[in-house]
């Protein structure tokens, strides 16, 4: 895989490189409340890093992207993928965005180009995306991208040393519209 281009982003494999950037805004502990991992130190993203398949659209394998601004060329944010099962034909999503570019149409745009990427390119099946039920942006992002709420899971997922709720949406291939 190369790149994804939309409008004002470019979204490519994360890179090694990409460590501090990476850093910088995964690390704000109170941005990213309802990330299930923000990194303590560069060596936890150098770790996150090495961890994360070569190959896009390995089976049960997590791949992660950056988001590029086009225009300043800053690295913003990254979108992970996670090719779930052996059938390998859905894949669960999850986007983290620097604060600093949040309310900008970044995320939905950088979604909606990885989402047609996957059901155009990939021909997968259907996406899913696991939200907090407190996080209402990402809940707006999702309904405005087309997903369904599928679940309310109580109190299923220990998150930053307590437990939280979990919703559940999905989106099929012959759903989207965009």
């Amino acid at each position: 895989m190369n790149s994804i281009e939309t409008q004002r982003l470019s979204i490519r494999p994360i890179l090694s490189s990409d460590a501090q950037d990476v850093y910088k805004y995964r690390s704000d502990a109170q941005t990213n409340q309802y990330q299930g991992w923000i990194p303590r130190s560069i060596d936890d993203v150098n770790t996150f890093i090495s961890k994360t398949a070569n190959t896009i659209n390995e089976p049960e394998s997590w791949f992660q992207l950056v988001i590029i601004d086009s225009a300043s060329k800053a690295l913003i944010g990254d979108v992970g993928l996670h090719f779930i099962g052996d059938e390998n034909q859905q894949v669960e999503i999850g986007c983290t965005l620097n604060k600093k570019e949040h309310n900008k149409g970044f995320a939905t745009e950088a979604l909606k180009g990885v989402i047609s990427y996957l059901f155009t390119e990939l021909k997968k099946h259907r996406i899913i995306t696991s939200i907090d039920p407190a996080n209402t942006s990402s809940i707006a992002l999702v309904d405005r991208l087309g997903f369904r709420k599928e679940a309310h899971f109580k109190a299923s997922l220990f998150i930053n040393n307590k437990w939280v709720d979990d919703l559940a949406y999905g989106l099929l291939n012959e759903e989207w519209t965009q």
